[in-house]
């Protein structure tokens, strides 16, 4: 049976939940708000499928096809995506041929979950970015049940989540298709939840909100929280606002991250998106004021699904892809002094502990020490 005795072991994405044929595991959130699976033992029979589809225990190691920076030809779908807008690209198509997406959305109370929608109308809320751990809850099981029907799936997480659907289904679909993103890590549910109720304490008042408004373009990109009255609450440039500092300077990251079991060259999409950073060093001539997306293809199936769609493609390669800001497609965020020390503050004083840690980091003497520290400790 799942057993959680080392958080790093567990990248909570929910497949053993999913393919426990008891449900005697429930997945509980634990004192940082991540969600872990428990095991009634009482009723667990120990026929080991939760094992069998641990992404951290069954790693596949893949190897990439083709890098590709890529733009969404629709103006207007590439100003309301994150990126370029590839995802909207993809996901249009398999609606088109009758089929149902399931990506990353909010629900009612601003909290992440996924979700399938199998018209256009809809698609809207599972684009752009959402730097939380999305809840999966029952939606492998959704997903199975539309392909044994013979109907086309489009399924969007992150990496490890894409790992644990492909060991949940057993088998190969010809009607599956998996894209996941390039993932810094996955910030606690908790810590946003709490952030939203800093900036609102009435969550149902807040009616937008978006991490990452082109505004002013991809890369001055706005973060923005407005209320049902249509006021503003938050309007920050995206890498000044308060919870992203915090998500990338690793405060609040889930344990396993730091050993991420799904990183490049263990894919098991096939394609994976992201911001294409550098694009104008590497190609300037395919440069875009309002987005490009960088395109890993892992599959030929990802490959050929790619060239039936209407996008505009520059030729790349991973080399490329990495020399600017894109270094976490190669590497593990990583752990440091700062992530303890913000845990700590945060069992004082809560979500104000993001502020107090990012005035911790201005001590660099001592954050060279203790980060010092640690990388001598890994080594022994």
């Amino acid at each position: 049976m799942i057993k959680i005795e080392n958080k790093e072991n567990c990248c909570g994405c929910s497949a053993c939940f999913n393919a426990c044929p008891h449900r005697c595991i429930t997945m509980k959130a634990d004192c940082e708000g991540f969600l872990y699976p428990v095991t009634d033992v009482s009723i667990c029979t120990e026929c080991g499928l939760c094992e069998k589809v641990c992404p951290i225990i069954n790693r596949k190691e893949n190897h990439s096809l083709q890098v590709l920076a890529a733009k969404n030809p629709n103006n207007q779908t590439r100003k309301d995506s994150t990126s370029g807008g590839l995802f909207s690209a993809i996901a249009e198509k398999i609606i088109e041929d009758g089929g149902t997406v399931f990506g990353a959305t909010f629900n009612n109370n601003w909290e992440v979950v996924h979700k399938g929608v199998n018209n256009i109308q809809d698609l809207s809320s599972l684009r752009g970015s959402k730097y939380v751990q999305s809840n999966i809850a029952d939606c492998f099981k959704e997903i199975k049940q539309l392909l044994e029907q013979n109907i086309p799936v489009l399924f969007s997480g992150t990496p490890c989540q894409a790992a644990g659907l492909k060991l949940y289904l057993k088998k190969e679909y010809s009607n599956l298709f998996i894209t996941d993103i390039v993932c810094h890590g996955v910030p606690s549910p908790q810590i946003w939840k709490e952030y939203l109720h800093s900036v609102k304490e009435n969550v149902q008042d807040i009616r937008y909100i978006n991490f990452r408004k082109k505004e002013r373009g991809w890369a001055d990109a706005d973060f923005i929280i407005t209320d049902n009255k249509g006021n503003t609450i938050v309007k920050d440039k995206f890498r000044e606002n308060l919870y992203y500092k915090g998500f990338m300077d690793n405060l609040y990251l889930r344990p396993s991250c730091y050993r991420c079991p799904a990183r490049y060259g263990f894919y098991h999409s096939d394609i994976t998106l992201g911001d294409y950073w550098g694009i104008e060093k590497q190609h300037p001539e395919f440069a875009d004021a309002d987005g490009v997306s960088l395109v890993i293809v892992n599959s030929e199936k990802g490959k050929k699904l790619l060239e039936e769609l209407n996008i505009q493609i520059q030729e790349s390669s991973i080399e490329k892809a990495t020399d600017n800001r894109n270094a976490c497609i190669l590497n593990h965020p990583r752990r440091t002094i700062d992530s303890a020390y913000f845990w700590k503050q945060y069992k004082k004083t809560g979500v104000a502990a993001i502020a107090k840690s990012l005035e911790h980091k201005k001590k660099p003497s001592l954050r060279r020490f203790c980060n010092k520290m640690l990388d001598r400790l890994k080594q022994r």
